[in-house]
């Protein structure tokens, strides 16, 4: 197995070990891995693979199923976010998340976008104001709402309700974006856009993007991390996964002989 030690850049996020259960079912092994900063990291592999259950475990989200807990560490900025006291709202305003499914708040386009800075912080309506832009250009949908901020958000296409939850993330400003299938539910040209946010975004966020979507990986990420039945099989720069990989399992993957 390649490990994290095979990529020589600064770590952002780094598991140690960690393991994440179902009851008693270990859908996640001793996961060892280091995601870049400001950098793409994809990680791809069949489905039940593991891959969505270790991206939500980095903003805590599975603390939200009952029965499922983790052991080992996840480094974010020298500490384990599992240790008894991290601030669990103030880990997911560092890391924000996108979605499977466009999941808008069924509030005006403004008021989604506000939500988190609101949540967060005392602010004027100016600085509201400056922060909704900002985000809402940041996701390349200003130019198409900006005359319509106050209409409710359920009235957008599937592709501008998913780059509105991007804004939504954004406008906190997070560290981290993590993404878990963007775009499945979205037509070829919105798929497109979203894409192109994520290599526009690089460099100011670190971002983990799971994908069934190989071509994808292969489009966006600079890094790839291959999970199997809860192991990390490979993990190396993307060019270098997909025309040299190392292990047998990820070739026969990437070449369709299974999954």
């Amino acid at each position: 197995m390649t490990r994290e030690k095979a990529i020589n850049k600064k770590t952002h996020i780094a598991a140690e070990d960690f393991s994440v259960y179902y009851g008693e079912h270990e859908a996640v092994r001793k996961i060892n891995l280091a995601i870049p900063e400001r950098e793409v990291t994809a990680i791809i592999g069949p489905s039940g693979c593991g891959k969505s259950t270790f991206l939500r475990a980095i903003n805590r989200m599975n603390d939200l199923i009952p029965g499922c807990h983790s052991k080992g560490k996840l480094i974010f900025e020298g500490r384990n976010i599992y240790g008894k006291d991290v601030d669990v709202a103030a880990l997911r305003s560092c890391i924000g998340m996108v979605f499977q499914k466009p999941n808008p708040f069924p509030k005006s386009i403004y008021d989604n976008v506000a939500y988190g800075p609101r949540l967060h912080s005392k602010l004027s309506r100016s600085e509201l104001d400056e922060i909704v832009e900002k985000s809402l250009t940041a996701a390349a949908l200003w130019d198409e709402v900006k005359d319509r901020l106050n209409r409710n958000a359920l009235g957008l296409s599937g592709g501008q309700a998913q780059r509105l939850c991007l804004a939504r993330a954004l406008a906190v400003k997070p560290k981290i974006l993590l993404m878990d299938e963007p775009t499945s539910a979205l037509d070829p040209k919105a798929t497109a856009r979203i894409e192109e946010l994520i290599v526009k975004l690089r460099g100011s966020y670190t971002i983990a993007i799971v994908t069934h979507n190989m071509q994808q990986a292969a489009r966006v990420s600079d890094v790839t991390a291959f999970f199997y039945e809860g192991d990390l099989v490979e993990f190396e720069a993307t060019d270098q996964l997909f025309t040299r990989p190392k292990e047998k399992q990820t070739e026969d993957y990437i070449t369709g002989r299974f999954g």
